[in-house]
């Protein structure tokens, strides 16, 4: 294409700290000199994820924001007619929402804007939304009026066609870190000394992390361990229910006077922690409601960039992240003795850890820098477009 894109992205928050893939694929877009601009509603973290082109609903028309709220409480409209001025205003060829609940609210902007409608899903809105009948049947229109639906991997593009949407529509695009920035140092634990293991994640049922407390419980038995917790409940009920959870296990398996709590951090004292540590666990799960990743945590591929070695579950794409060379570093989900295995059994090979570290870096320099799979979106786009004119 000779002319520029122009990409109004969509999503409702800009931008919590567990979704910096969206701006990693923003600011990607932007450096291959795409129009990529971004409609929100309100925003977090307005010191961090700083890209050019950021409209805030909330900010810039305030009761035009209480007043969208409203009409979809009533369910007169479900987009705001901010997203639809900014896509005016910037000619926009195509909108991009993120997430599939928004992709469905944001139908009737797209038809208005006369733009091509991309849309990705990224976890709980593969698995835990369609276990309503609801949420069914306006997928079901979903997929029958947006015109490309993208994958962080192969499990999740299959899910959807499970759901309905037509396969030709499905592509994957793994989501990508800027791996040039994540020094690759290959840890190493010593025999004697204590194994330093971080996990990262929202205190989610998903995420496993009494699974991984319990793991490390029975390795303690052996190998002296200290635990480095990043993350929080939210202020919703269940999250809250399973810090109690995680916190009753830290007591019963003796780990909590070796553990350190850090609470939600931002993303670089996370990847600053992670070079005191050995391993990063995430041993994720089917939640009791369906939630899922739906795809992998970006932490993993960030991990194992860096030289940690990492060991999670057999789990959504968590196996496609992890790639061939790792695999017997997977357990089942919820198998507590297989992932105390699996630790023993790191522990035990020594020699093994520099291997393992770059088969991890090399995997996710071929499939997951942010600079690959910014050219990959931008030839998406492109092919979507060269596909048809305009609505």
């Amino acid at each position: 294409m000779t002319q520029p894109m122009h990409v109004l992205h969509a999503t409702s928050v800009w931008l919590p700290q567990t979704q910096t893939w969206i701006h990693a694929q923003l600011a990607e877009l932007q450096r291959l000199g795409v129009d990529a601009q971004v409609a929100f509603e309100r925003r977090e973290n307005p010191e961090q994820f700083m890209v050019a082109g950021l409209h805030c609903l909330g900010s810039e028309h305030p009761l035009e924001y209480r007043w969208s709220k409203v009409l979809r409480r009533l369910g007169l409209r479900h987009y705001p007619d901010h997203l639809v001025r900014v896509g005016k205003a910037m000619h926009a060829d195509i909108l991009h929402s993120h997430f599939g609940h928004v992709g469905w609210a944001n139908l009737g902007a797209a038809r208005r804007l006369g733009a091509r409608h991309v849309v990705t899903f990224y976890g709980f809105d593969v698995n835990k939304l369609p276990q309503s009948a609801q949420w069914r049947r306006r997928y079901r229109r979903l997929f029958a009026e947006a015109d490309l639906f993208l994958c962080e991997g192969s499990h999740m593009a299959a899910c959807l066609v499970g759901l309905g949407c037509p396969s030709h529509k499905v592509k994957v695009q793994h989501l990508g870190v800027d791996v040039g920035a994540i020094d690759f140092r290959p840890r190493q634990w010593l025999p004697g000394e204590p194994l330093r293991v971080l996990v990262a994640a929202t205190f989610t049922e998903k995420k496993g992390i009494p699974y991984a407390i319990e793991a490390l419980g029975r390795v303690a038995q052996d190998v002296p361990v200290e635990l480095t917790l990043i993350g929080d409940a939210r202020e919703d009920a269940a999250t809250r229910n399973e810090k109690r959870r995680i916190l009753d296990l830290l007591g019963s398996t003796g780990l909590q006077r070796h553990a350190r709590l850090l609470g939600f951090q931002p993303h670089e004292v996370m990847v600053r922690e992670a070079y005191d540590h050995h391993l990063f666990l995430q041993p994720s799960v089917t939640a009791a409601d369906g939630d899922t990743e739906g795809g992998a945590p970006v932490s993993i591929i960030e991990m194992l960039a860096s030289g940690m070695p990492v060991i999670a579950t057999r789990h959504c794409d968590i196996p496609e992240v992890m790639g061939e060379a790792l695999e017997d570093m997977l357990a089942p989900e919820r198998d507590v003795p297989a992932l105390a295995e699996r630790i023993r059994t790191l522990l035990a090979e020594p020699g093994h850890w520099a291997q393992i570290a770059r088969s991890g870096r090399d995997h996710v320099e071929s499939q997951y820098d942010r600079q690959v799979q910014g050219e990959r979106l931008r030839a998406q786009y492109e092919t979507l477009l060269q596909g048809g004119e305009k609505r």
